[in-house]
């Protein structure tokens, strides 16, 4: 079993224990906004399960029908994710108006809080976990996933600053009001996870310091040709595709040729992690006048 198979498991089993104290805090209190955090917290178990089954999928190795791999499933979760995180916040939205139009007192309000803040540390150590090891696994599902739990931290914070206040002043009206502001940040951090998942989805280049790198490499390590153009790059979920086109000198042998290629092939997979190359062989009047220019 991979990493990222035990912390997607992880994350299902985390989940579903954050939403049982947060139910357990909304159920001693009755607030809106405790019931908001709650309703977040059903994506996190469903987006949980979701990050797990595109995990395995991403996992499997190329096949005839897949000859690329199947690296783009978890940017499928992470739209998923996106999608479910913003029907959260309309649900949650529904309930607020309810709260604001018949504002009603808090039952047990303390009690709720310890609760639900037992739940919040929870989630805000499990969220690092995911964040930091899924960009170590160079997965976006996983990335995604902590990033949500990350949101969903802050938005209990917000949530029970907010009942407090309640709590004190008596102004009752201000739980469901609190939770409108919830389902807002909700609806951002929504439309956030599907943005940069769709990126993926439509082969958005590499970030431009790993192209840097790429080009470095090829300066350095390709010692024998002449230029390299037409660089492309794309990232799909834990692979990096990189092809651009080679340019040797024209008396230069097969195998002298295709020597550079591995060495070249061997230098960009030491420098990033998961990168499939493609390298085309073209003559030396095939020169542009834009590329890598490679050193004598």
């Amino acid at each position: 079993m991979t990493t990222t198979v035990r912390l997607a498991i992880g994350s299902i089993f985390v989940g579903a224990l954050v939403l049982a104290i947060k139910i357990l805090a909304w159920w001693l209190t009755g607030s809106v906004a405790l019931l908001s955090d709650a309703l977040e917290s059903t994506v996190n178990v469903a987006t949980a399960f979701a990050a797990l089954i595109a995990i395995r999928i991403a996992a499997r190795p190329a096949d005839a029908s897949h000859p690329y791999g199947h690296h783009k499933a978890e940017f499928f979760s992470a739209v998923l994710e996106g999608v479910m995180i913003i029907v959260a916040a309309l649900l949650i939205l529904r309930e607020a108006y309810a709260g604001i139009l018949n504002p009603t007192a808090l039952d047990l309000p303390f009690g709720g809080l310890l609760v639900n803040g037992a739940a919040t540390v929870l989630n805000a150590i499990w969220a690092g976990v995911l964040v930091r090891r899924g960009r170590d696994a160079r997965s976006p599902a996983l990335v995604a996933d902590g990033r949500h739990l990350f949101t969903d931290v802050v938005t209990s914070v917000g949530v029970a600053l907010g009942v407090l206040l309640a709590i004190l002043t008596g102004w009752w009206v201000l739980d469901p009001i609190l939770a409108a502001l919830v389902a807002v940040n909700i609806l951002w951090s929504g439309s956030h996870v599907v943005r940069e998942s769709l990126s993926g989805l439509m082969d958005e280049a590499v970030p431009e310091k790993t192209l840097d790198t790429v080009r470095a490499v090829i300066s350095s390590e390709a010692g024998g040709a002449v230029q390299a153009h037409d660089l492309r790059t794309r990232h799909a979920g834990q692979a990096t595709f990189i092809d651009f086109h080679l340019v040797v000198p024209g008396d230069t042998t097969v195998f002298d040729a295709h020597e550079i290629c591995d060495r070249l092939e061997a230098a960009l997979k030491t420098a990033i992690d998961g990168a499939r190359i493609t390298i085309h062989v073209e003559p030396e009047h095939k020169q542009k006048r834009s590329g890598v220019i490679l050193p004598d």
